[in-house]
């Protein structure tokens, strides 16, 4: 039994609109594969492009599909989170976060991370533009100050590699997280 009351350990994977949120369910099953029980939060723009999916996506994972907060006299219908995966994290993602803003859903279980003391791991994708601007490396050393593992550059996402969806290293991701049995 772990911490959290489940036999699994859960992971909660968080998905901006990006590109290889297109191939979410790689990412799923990569972290399955390493046996973490997997529950799914999309940011707004990214439930809007994966709406039509959302069933297949809860049978995969056998959790509802999260993006906006419940009422406050709603039940979680998830588990509490033993890590947390942030793939594909935007520019504007890793900025709000490292600002302690939680305006939608996916937001909120980052920044709540970072006070808990969660293991947790950001997998951006963003263009050379963005990576760019002087916001970002802020934000980028600030999340990792904050005990944060940003895989950008190194043997994570290069900016300058573009939309290569089909590259995205989700399973650098997933090995990145601690083992789920620890």
């Amino acid at each position: 039994m772990t911490a959290n009351g489940s036999a699994r350990r859960v992971l909660y994977l968080i998905a901006c609109a990006a590109p290889p949120t297109r191939r979410i369910a790689d990412g799923i099953r990569a972290a399955q594969t390493a046996g973490w029980d997997v529950c799914l939060i999309l940011t707004p723009y990214a439930h809007r492009w994966l709406a039509d999916e959302a069933d297949g996506l809860r049978e995969l994972t056998g959790h509802r599909v999260r993006h906006e907060y419940k009422l406050p006299d709603e039940p979680d219908v998830l588990p509490a989170a033993d890590a947390v995966l942030v793939a594909p994290a935007t520019f504007n993602t890793l900025n709000k976060w490292a600002a302690g803003i939680a305006d939608t859903l996916a937001l909120g279980p980052v920044t709540e991370a970072i006070g808990l003391r969660l293991p947790m791991v950001a997998l951006p994708h963003l263009g050379a533009a963005q990576a760019a601007h002087p916001a970002l490396g802020r934000s980028v050393a600030f999340l990792r100050e904050a005990g944060v593992t940003v895989l950008l550059g190194g043997d994570g996402y290069h900016p300058e590699r573009g939309d290569e969806v089909d590259a995205f290293p989700w399973a650098t991701a997933v090995a990145a997280l601690p083992p789920p049995g620890r």
